[in-house]
């Protein structure tokens, strides 16, 4: 398997149904919509630049039930698209019974790592980002309390909360951290009312940051947060447009650089692993004109210095995948 360690970048829209060309890419979204505000929206950003940027079309399904996966996976490849590119982890045990049935095709996931000839597995350090936005969180939080939301509860959200923590208390090691799951199945990622639900718990418990990682969910978490009076964070599309001046700032994952470039590399592009992290520009916070009048600029300097040293090498944040603990949190 190739490893390969580099930014990514370009982008398409089109449905299925339209008259598409054989060799048009595909791009499947995973439950919750590709209006999510948040990850699956990301990812339609990057497959609409690529098709702006070249006049190309492609074709898009979004995913209504777990029961599709498969169906939607090789109603795609059959139809000529190629590369087929498809986002989130729970396509990952479809994606490697389905690509060596189409040898031909290319297929790219995002989230998860699958061991086939003909895919391209894009994975992100989202430790590293987490980490950041939990330094700007600490930073702001008056109360000494934080508070952390995930949609359902699984080792890549974790490894976000546990990025978070780690942030946290590198600026105030006295602080607290609030954490909790939306839920255990994929509901959990839209279900802003549950979302609501615990930041307002957050909330009467002193948090006055929260960090918002739940895909559709945490639309509920952000406005919670402003009806609440206090900060959010968003994460991965920039959510800082959605209350100006109320979200602290948004984690961004670039989902939507790793589908553009898919697009751009056309079929038979290079597969293997691809990691994106703070070093390539795949994590990081996001800066506007909607959170410069509240973010300090000693903030922002300190988390822009600790960015560069996890780029270099010299910060390591704890990857809670790694060995399933956090030195910061207990889940």
């Amino acid at each position: 398997m190739t490893i390969m360690r580099s930014i990514l970048g370009a982008a398409a829209t089109l449905a299925l149904t339209a008259g598409a060309t054989l060799a048009d890419p595909a791009i499947i979204f995973d439950l919750g919509g590709k209006f999510d505000k948040s990850f699956n929206e990301s990812a339609y950003n990057g497959a609409k630049r690529w098709a702006d940027s070249t006049g190309g079309t492609f074709k898009e399904m979004e995913m209504q039930s777990e029961a599709q996966r498969e169906q939607a996976l090789r109603r795609l490849a059959e139809s000529g698209a190629n590369p087929v590119v498809m986002t989130g982890f729970a396509f990952g045990n479809v994606l490697n019974e389905v690509a060596p049935d189409y040898p031909d095709t290319s297929f790219a996931i995002v989230d998860m790592v699958v061991d086939q000839p003909n895919v391209r597995s894009v994975v992100f350090s989202e430790h590293e980002g987490s980490f950041l936005v939990g330094m700007l969180a600490a930073n702001a939080s008056k109360s000494g309390t934080v508070g952390f939301v995930g949609g359902m509860d699984i080792p890549l959200i974790r490894k976000f909360a546990c990025g978070y923590a780690q942030g946290v208390k590198a600026v105030n090691p006295d602080a607290t951290v609030i954490s909790n799951m939306t839920g255990t199945t994929p509901a959990a990622w839209n279900d802003p009312v549950k979302g609501s639900e615990l930041t307002k718990a957050q909330i009467s418990q002193g948090a006055d940051v929260v960090f918002a990682a739940a895909g559709g969910t945490g639309v509920g978490v952000l406005q919670a947060a402003v009806d609440g009076g206090i900060l959010s964070v968003g994460v991965d599309s920039n959510q800082n447009h959605l209350h100006p001046g109320k979200v602290l700032t948004s984690m961004v994952k670039r989902v939507d650089n790793a589908v553009e470039k898919a697009f751009s590399d056309g079929p038979g592009f290079e597969t293997g692993v691809m990691v994106m992290g703070v070093s390539n520009d795949g994590v990081g916070f996001a800066m506007d004109e909607n959170n410069g009048p509240i973010v300090d600029a000693n903030w922002k300097a300190a988390a822009d210095e600790a960015a560069a040293k996890i780029a270099s090498g010299e910060l390591s944040v704890h990857d809670y995948m790694s060995d399933d603990t956090c030195p910061a949190l207990e889940f």
